[in-house]
């Protein structure tokens, strides 16, 4: 509660608290919400939670009754499983309780109509998987976000290996323990979950290790959280081989990468900050400098087919 009371006073305007998993309770989001409270007083605190465990419904009615002032929802159509609660419900919901939403319900209905079909275009074409609609009680234990979920599944769907997601579900917290516990939050969950999934198809751990995940061991996300694995550390780094122990921009922070970097980019680098971004991420920083040029210039790609 101290860290909420120094955001206030640094100027925050809002605090959010993500579940990204679905996890927390209602019990959890009570003790929560109205400890913060008592901390921030009228500062505006969101609830962002998801359906995958299926206790979100009854999560949100706690903090509501809490003092939240804020909660995420989703058009019926597009909610539930790893999305989030219906509007229209909470809204129904309370409305019950006499608490106004400002909502209008006829618009609210009619952006649900609009999706209704979308949807079922996506189930139809294989893109909407079922099994990120449903509800799963054993993400209590994996605490998969539901996009870690919906990744892997798409992926294990392109490799035409759906028989495997169970097995890759539970190998998914021992590469979390195995990485020292590091919030599955993106970037962080996608390489937990692909590291997963790998280990199952190539039918032993680690025989294959994402590029990810190397750098992870090396530093260049910063220091993990938990204790990792010696034995995998020690497989990425070679015996004895430690991550860096300063800021991966500083580690990385020489003549010679920096005038590859700037040669790479040309006029799309302007600082040395678009260099250094290069230099630790470079495919993301390119596409990423390249759209921010071609917005900039106000380019548009178009073509012209036959009727």
């Amino acid at each position: 509660m101290e860290m909420c009371k120094e955001l206030k006073s640094m100027g925050f305007d809002t605090i959010c608290l993500k579940d990204m998993a679905g996890t927390m309770s209602p019990f959890e989001a009570e003790h929560l919400i109205k400890g913060i409270k008592d901390a921030v007083g009228d500062m505006p605190i969101i609830l962002h939670t998801h359906c995958t465990t299926g206790m979100a419904y009854m999560t949100l009615t706690k903090a509501i009754e809490s003092g939240v002032d804020v909660i995420d929802c989703a058009t019926s159509a597009m909610s539930n499983g790893t999305s989030q609660p219906a509007t229209e419900t909470m809204f129904y919901a309370l409305q019950q309780y006499g608490i106004p939403c400002g909502l209008n319900e006829k618009a609210i209905n009619a952006v649900n109509d609009f999706f209704k079909p979308l949807k079922q275009k996506y189930i139809d074409a294989g893109t909407l998987n079922p099994k990120s609609m449903g509800t799963d009680s054993q993400a209590l234990v994996y605490k998969v976000p539901g996009g870690m979920l919906s990744n892997m599944i798409a992926n294990l769907k392109d490799m035409n290996a759906m028989d495997k997601f169970d097995e890759a579900l539970a190998e998914i917290p021992n590469v979390r323990k195995d990485l020292g516990y590091p919030p599955l939050v993106t970037p962080l969950s996608q390489m937990v979950g692909n590291q997963a999934v790998i280990n199952v198809l190539m039918g032993e751990r680690y025989k294959q290790i994402s590029t990810e995940v190397k750098n992870y061991f090396k530093g260049e996300y910063g220091v993990a959280p938990g204790e990792v694995s010696h034995e995998l550390q020690a497989k990425i780094l070679g015996e004895g081989g430690k991550p860096v122990d300063c800021r991966v921009e500083d580690a990385k922070r020489t003549g010679e990468e920096f005038k590859a970097a700037k040669e790479a980019l040309g006029d799309l680098a302007r600082s040395e900050e678009d260099l250094m971004s290069c230099i630790c991420f470079p495919d993301q920083a390119k596409k990423f400098l390249t759209q921010r040029k071609a917005k900039e210039e106000n380019v548009v790609k178009y073509t012209i087919e036959e009727a």
